[in-house]
């Protein structure tokens, strides 16, 4: 027997366990492309209006950050500044969490086992797991490429555009392969690979940021940073611009150099075990490991310390823009209507309106916190140690409420902390907005966050199984409804599906407290919905 013998029947059996969510990722990605593209068009139909938005644009850091360079100003030059990086960020995502759902997961919940009991090769799950994450990398590459066809856009970018996508998410495919073999829990996994995505987003950001300008103001060269990301390399590819056809060998050989480093360490681990495995707790407990809510705390404790350190320091970092962004972006229309748009505000200064909308990436920073700290409960419940707390007297409801209690804390003190940061440096340089205001603006986001938990927690409720896939999906979508829906000229119906949405752009506008009671409302409601279904049904692996 071969090494990846059965690998064939295990990409059929990948294949059908993912019938509902590769589908779910790809045409999501596709629909909102289209609507991207279709926005970009109604909203810039001639090349004065592309021209005065890509100059401005180029010539403000914080958008570089945030949506990449400028490479042009016809049609699909807009289409791909505005799109093309969140793209690669979906294809990132779908790549990893599919990989360690196939690898890692497996092991951790005992399938692995069972089908390593019969014909299966050492390398048969992983390689599986690669061929049906690179085959829908290809599909979503494909459809977006026919998408950009469909708006009527040069076939060379279109492709470009596809192709630079579907290799980003193989990069990370590999990625997440490595991280599989690194780690023994599918939750340390799924963590690692996502965080990486993060981190390749925000390096590629600072590159494009320090980039230079070109003499004519448009198109922007990035700084060497950017080369250091995989994300970056897509970027790198330029679609719509002049295109950069080799810069898409860069992914293909990150990916086959982390297919040689996953495939070794998984020859020479133990199944089951991980290189980095989980450290042992001391001999004996504390004190507050008696009740749920300090075992809950004990167990989220580095990854909110690390959550809260990356927010205050972000905070600081954006406070220092506020001075910069006003001298350089007043009287620039194209960058204020961009801003505007991401923080859903109009007729406030350019400052305030900067601050609201680097909140509203706060409020999305704070409900992946949420989410992140929630699914604990998941990998609780399906690895075991859920059982032995719930044969004492800790009910279930009691349980679940102690890891929604750190989740909600959690989410506080990141937000006050990334407010109070950013008014701390913004008075530094000389700003007047105020700790006290941007504090209440990053609070202003917790209702929306809540939401989004109190969704977890019916989805946990309800379909334990689909537990991690949901979550995930519907912060991605509460994102692209919420934060980017007025960009993709998405309905309005369908934007209020996103709790972001209903949030006040504070400090661009003044507080509304209806919006906030109905988001705390729905947050309630779906906690206790989920509270009760969960009471009511079995554990389940």
């Amino acid at each position: 027997m071969s090494a990846c013998t059965g690998t064939g029947r295990l990409v059929r059996l990948a294949l059908r366990r993912d019938r509902v969510q590769l589908p779910i990722w790809i045409a999501g990605s596709v629909l909102l492309l289209a609507a991207g593209a279709a926005a970009v068009a109604d909203e810039f139909p001639d090349e004065a209006g592309r021209l005065a938005a890509v100059k401005g644009a180029g010539t403000s850091p914080a958008v570089l950050l945030m949506r990449g360079t400028p490479v042009g100003t016809d049609l699909g030059a807009v289409v791909n500044f505005r799109n093309f990086a969140s793209m690669l960020v979906l294809a990132g995502l779908m790549s990893t969490f599919a990989i360690v759902r196939h690898t890692r997961q497996n092991e951790e919940n005992g399938r692995g086992e069972m089908l390593g009991a019969g014909s299966v090769g050492r390398y048969a799950g992983l390689t599986a797991a690669l061929v049906v994450v690179g085959a829908a990398d290809l599909l979503l590459g494909a459809a977006l490429t026919g998408t950009l066809l469909g708006a009527g856009l040069p076939a060379d970018g279109a492709v470009a555009f596809g192709a630079a996508t579907a290799a980003t998410g193989l990069a990370f495919a590999g990625l997440a392969a490595v991280a599989a073999q690194l780690f023994q829990s599918a939750r340390g996994a799924n963590a690692f690979a996502a965080t990486a995505v993060g981190v390749a987003y925000l390096v590629r950001g600072v590159g494009d940021a320090l980039g230079e300008r070109a003499p004519d103001g448009i198109q922007v060269t990035s700084a060497w940073p950017s080369w250091l990301s995989p994300i970056g390399w897509g970027t790198q590819a330029r679609p719509f611009g002049e295109e950069v056809w080799w810069v898409l060998a860069l992914p293909l050989v990150f990916l086959v150099a982390c297919m040689a480093v996953a495939f070794a360490v998984a020859d020479r681990r133990d199944f089951g075990a991980g290189l980095i495995p989980d450290r042992p707790g001391p001999a004996a407990g504390t004190r507050l490991l008696v009740s749920p809510l300090g075992l809950a705390w004990r167990l989220n404790r580095g990854t909110t310390l690390g959550w809260l350190i990356g927010s205050a320091l972000f905070g600081l970092g954006i406070g220092t823009l506020g001075d910069t962004v006003n001298e350089a972006m007043t009287g620039n229309t194209g960058v204020t209507e961009l801003l505007d748009q991401l923080a859903n505000a109009g007729g406030a200064t350019l400052v305030d309106t900067f601050y609201a909308a680097m909140m509203n990436v706060y409020g999305v920073l704070a409900a992946a916190f949420v989410i992140q700290a929630l699914l604990r409960l998941r990998s609780e419940e399906a690895g075991g140690p859920a059982e032995a707390v719930l044969a004492t007297s800790v009910g279930k409801v009691r349980w679940v409420c102690a890891h929604l209690a750190c989740a909600a804390i959690g989410a506080t003190a990141l937000l006050v902390l990334a407010g109070a940061g950013m008014g701390v440096a913004d008075a530094a340089v000389g700003g007047v907005t105020g700790v006290g205001p941007l504090v209440g603006a990053g609070l202003a986001q917790l209702p929306a966050a809540l939401t989004l938990a109190g969704f977890v927690v019916l989805v946990f409720g309800l379909l334990p199984r689909l537990t991690v896939m949901l979550a995930w999906a519907a912060l991605v979508l509460s994102i692209a409804f919420g934060l980017l829906g007025e960009i993709f000229g998405l309905p309005e119906a369908v934007r209020d599906l996103s709790p972001f949405t209903h949030v006040p752009p504070i400090p661009a506008a003044a507080v509304t407290a209806g919006p906030l009671v109905a988001l705390v409302i729905a947050a309630a409601a779906l906690t206790a919905a989920g509270l009760a279904l969960f009471r009511r049904r079995s554990l389940a692996l």
